[in-house]
C-alpha cells in the first residue's frame, strides 16, 4: 500500500530542523521558507528565500532541506528553487532579530568560533591564541586569527607578519593574510602605522569588529580564534551580539589573584550567554633549559578556575626562553621547536580544542527518484 503524501504543515515542522549557519535560527522562524506544494504523487516542491545572493552555503540549505523532506513518510522526491528577500524584508529580519544588519555570508563556512579571553592583561593570551592557531594549524585543521585587542594588538608580529596590507576580492571583502602553514590572520595591526596607538571608543570598536567579522573573506575555516582584549568592555559584547554561538577558553596564570581576576571573564560570558568551553593555565612555573622547574607565580590556579566553573584545565603551559624568543621572532614555538615543553602543552590545549568542537556527520542521500517537473523560475545563488 503506497503512504500517502505529507501535509504541508508537516513539511513546515520537518524544515525546523534546517539551521542557518550564521544566524542560529531554523529557517521557519526566519520566515525563509516561501512556498510549499505537495503533489499527489509524492513530490514536494518548496521555494526558500534568502538573504542574499551569492552566499557561498547555497549546498547547506540545499542538502539540508532535502534531507528533511525525504526523511517524511510519502516523500518519493523533492525540488528546490531559491529567491532572495527584498529589502524590506532584509529589514524587518533585521528588527527581529534585533540587529542592525544581516550577516552576508563571511562566516557561514567557519565551523567553529572560539574567543581567547582573561580578566587581566599580561597572562600571555596573546601568545597563547598564536600558538594554539599554529598547534591546531598542525593537527591538520583550518585556522583562522581574529586580533580583537584593537588596542594591544600583537598577532602580526606573533605570526610573522609584517607590513604587507589585505588585499579586496571582486566579491569586495576584505582578503586575511597568510601567516605559517596557512593560518589566516586579520588585526587592526594591517591598517596602522607599525606600533601606532589606536584611540577606539564603543561605536568604532563595534564597527569595525563588525566588518572584521563579516566583511572578511575567512573561507572554509575549522577553527577561527579571536583574542580579545583583556577585560569585560565593548569588545566581548558586540561578539556575544554577532556571534552568539562563539565559545570562550579563559587564560589565567596560577597565583590566586589572577584566578580571581579571571572569574570575572566568566561572569562577563555568563551574563552574555556565552559558553564557557574551558581554561587554560599559562606560566605555568618557568622551565630552564636544562629542565629545571620553577613556580614563579605560584601552583593551582587554573585548576581552581577550572572546577569552580566545571569545566576542563586544557593544558598547564610552562614558561620557557624559547617561547619568549619564538613569540619575539614570529614563528610560533610550536612550529619552531614541538619538543619544548610550552610547546607539548599547546599542542595538548589544541587537541583539547578539538574533543570540544562538535563533528558534522556526513548524512546519506538517497537515491533520487522521479519527479514532478520543476516549477518555472530561476534558481538564485544563495544567500
Amino acid at each position: 500500500m503506497d503512504l500517502m503524501a505529507p501535509t504541508t504543515d508537516q513539511v513546515r515542522e520537518a524544515l525546523r530542523s534546517v539551521i542557518d549557519p550564521e544566524l542560529r535560527r531554523d529557517i521557519v522562524e526566519l520566515e525563509m521558507v516561501r512556498s510549499i506544494d505537495i503533489h499527489e504523487n509524492g513530490v514536494v516542491d518548496v521555494t526558500v528565500s534568502l538573504t542574499t545572493p551569492g552566499c557561498p552555503i547555497r549546498d547547506h540549505f540545499q542538502n539540508a532541506v532535502n534531507t528533511a523532506i525525504r526523511d517524511l513518510d510519502g516523500v518519493v522526491g523533492v525540488n528546490i528553487t531559491f529567491d532572495v528577500h527584498s529589502d524590506t524584508e532584509k529589514q524587518a529580519l533585521g528588527r527581529k532579530l534585533g540587529r542592525g544588519t544581516l550577516p552576508e555570508g563571511a562566516l557561514a563556512q567557519v565551523s567553529n568560533v572560539f574567543c581567547i579571553g582573561s580578566g587581566k592583561g599580561g597572562v600571555g593570551k596573546s601568545s597563547v591564541t598564536a600558538n594554539l592557531a599554529a598547534a591546531l594549524a598542525a593537527e591538520g585543521k583550518r585556522v583562522g586569527v581574529l586580533d580583537a585587542d584593537v588596542w594591544g594588538y600583537s598577532q602580526p608580529r606573533m605570526l610573522g607578519l609584517g607590513a604587507e596590507r589585505p588585499t579586496v576580492n571582486a566579491e569586495r571583502k576584505l582578503v586575511p593574510l597568510t601567516a605559517a602553514d596557512g593560518i589566516k590572520v586579520m588585526s587592526i595591526g594591517f591598517f596602522v602605522e607599525q606600533d601606532a596607538a589606536v584611540v577606539w571608543r564603543g561605536p568604532m570598536l563595534h564597527k569595525a569588529l563588525q566588518q572584521f567579522l563579516e566583511d572578511v573573506d575567512w573561507g572554509e575555516l575549522d577553527f577561527l580564534l579571536i583574542d580579545l582584549p583583556p577585560g569585560t568592555g565593548d569588545v566581548s559584547m558586540t561578539l556575544a551580539q554577532l556571534r552568539p554561538q562563539a565559545k570562550l577558553l579563559i587564560v589565567t596564570t596560577p597565583q590566586p589573584v589572577a584566578q580571581k581576576v579571571a572569574r570575572r571573564s566568566a561572569e562577563m560570558a555568563a551574563k552574555l550567554k556565552l559558553e564557557i568551553a574551558g581554561v587554560i593555565e599559562n606560566m605555568s612555573g618557568f622551565v630552564t633549559p636544562s629542565g629545571e622547574r620553577f613556580a614563579l607565580f605560584g601552583e593551582g590556579g587554573g585548576q581552581l578556575l577550572a572546577e569552580e566553573l566545571e569545566v576542563p584545565l586544557l593544558a598547564k603551559v610552562p614558561l620557557t626562553m624559547a617561547l619568549r624568543e619564538q613569540s619575539d621572532a614570529g614563528l610560533p614555538i610550536v612550529f619552531s621547536d614541538p619538543d619544548d615543553p610550552a610547546a607539548q602543552a599547546l599542542r595538548a590545549a589544541a587537541r583539547g580544542v578539538v574533543a570540544l568542537s562538535p563533528v558534522e556527520l556526513p548524512v546519506m542521500q538517497p537515491p533520487a527518484m522521479a519527479a514532478a517537473p520543476k516549477p518555472a523560475g530561476m534558481s538564485l545563488p544563495m544567500a
